[in-house]
Order: C-alpha cells, then sequence, then structure tokens
C-alpha cells in the first residue's frame, strides 16, 4: 500500500516529501532516489538527495526510515552550507547524522558521523519502521531515534581530530543550511516514508 504522508497528528509539522514525485528534491552524484509505495528508496551510491527550496535553522526535523539488511548504509545531512555540487561537499561542509546498525560508537545509528559517539542501539529490525527526530537548535544538535535521545552535539565542545580521508573535515557550519538524505552503495536500500520539519519546541526536546 502506498504511504501517504496526509494530516499528521502535529497539526504545525509540514512534509518535505509528497509521497508521490521528487518535486523539491534535487540529486548529485552516483546511483540516486526512486518513488516505490509511496516511499523514497535509495539507488546505488555514493549520492545525496537534497531538498533545493530553503534552508533550515531551528527546527525539529523527522525522518521515518526503514532499511533491508542491518547493515545498510544512510544518512541524513544537515547544515549544508550551499547547494552541493556533489556528495562530498555535504560531508565536508554539513553535519551527516548516521544510519548504520551495528557500527562501532563512532559511527552507528544516530551519531554525528566521526564526531559524537553513542553506545545506545536503539534501532529497530530490518523491515520494521524507525523515527528519527532532529532538534536544530542554534549551534546544538539532538538527535532522537525510536524515544531515545542518542546525541546532543555542542559544536563548541572539542571533537576527536579526523581518522580517515572519508571522515568530514573539522570546522564550524552555518546556523541555517539544506538538507538531504544519503544514497551510499548499491548493497544498502533504504526507504524513507516521511521527511517533515516542525517548529523547535521551547527548549528543545
Amino acid at each position: 500500500m502506498a504511504y501517504n504522508p496526509g494530516v499528521t497528528a502535529q497539526s504545525d509539522r509540514r512534509q518535505l516529501f509528497n509521497g508521490r514525485d521528487l518535486d523539491g528534491w534535487e540529486h548529485v552524484g552516483p546511483g540516486g532516489f526512486t518513488v516505490v509505495d509511496g516511499c523514497l528508496q535509495t539507488e546505488g551510491g555514493m549520492g545525496l538527495l537534497w531538498y533545493t527550496r530553503e534552508t533550515f535553522g531551528d527546527c525539529t526535523l523527522r525522518v521515518v526510515y526503514r532499511t533491508t539488511r542491518r547493515e545498510d548504509n544512510s544518512g541524513i545531512f544537515i547544515r549544508i552550507a550551499a547547494p552541493p555540487p556533489d556528495p562530498w561537499f555535504a560531508v565536508h561542509n554539513g553535519y551527516e547524522v548516521q544510519i548504520n546498525a551495528g557500527q562501532d560508537e563512532w559511527h552507528r545509528t544516530g551519531v554525528i558521523y566521526s564526531m559524537t559517539r553513542t553506545s545506545l542501539e536503539p534501532d529497530r529490525p530490518p523491515g520494521e519502521w524507525n523515527t528519527m527526530d532532529i532538534d536544530l537548535d542554534g549551534e546544538r544538535v539532538r538527535v532522537t531515534l525510536n524515544g531515545v535521545l542518542l546525541t546532543d552535539f555542542d559544536p563548541s565542545q572539542p571533537v576527536p581530530p579526523r581518522q580517515r580521508d572519508y571522515e568530514p573535515e573539522r570546522g564550524p557550519r552555518p546556523a541555517r543550511g539544506y538538507i538531504g538524505l544519503q544514497n551510499h552503495d548499491a548493497a544498502s536500500v533504504v526507504r524513507f516514508r516521511e521527511v517533515s520539519v516542525a517548529p523547535l519546541r521551547a527548549g528543545g526536546r
């Protein structure tokens, strides 16, 4: 059955994906996204599907997704500094909130990739839907997965040095930026049935 975003329980939540096509979105890099049963589905990669119509400052971004294998790899990019000409621009000029269950504590679901860590793994099994809320609160970023807070990132605090060439360059990101979804590789098939935004609640989450 096709997913219809319809009216959400939170009346001020605004859908960025219409459930029908890629209107408002643009893809850069290898692979792509298709719309399958009302969901965005990754194909190949590494590429980036980014939302072209606006940048986002203080808000809560919600992404509802499911994987097909525990090791499926994807991510949600936030605070992208400018329209990305390629997927690596988002890596080095934004933050990636990782989707990849079972990885080490710096590279698993819910962390700011290689900059924050978590010992928690509230990912649901492949085939089940996960709800990720990303609070953009000034410079701060909080990530909650299935009701569990995984990340509370304050970029004014020290982050570990870059260890690998594919990890993001360190440095400041803008308070407002573009957002995007990653299609990482041919083996990873991830579906997104909701990408929405709502005003940040007073005091964060």
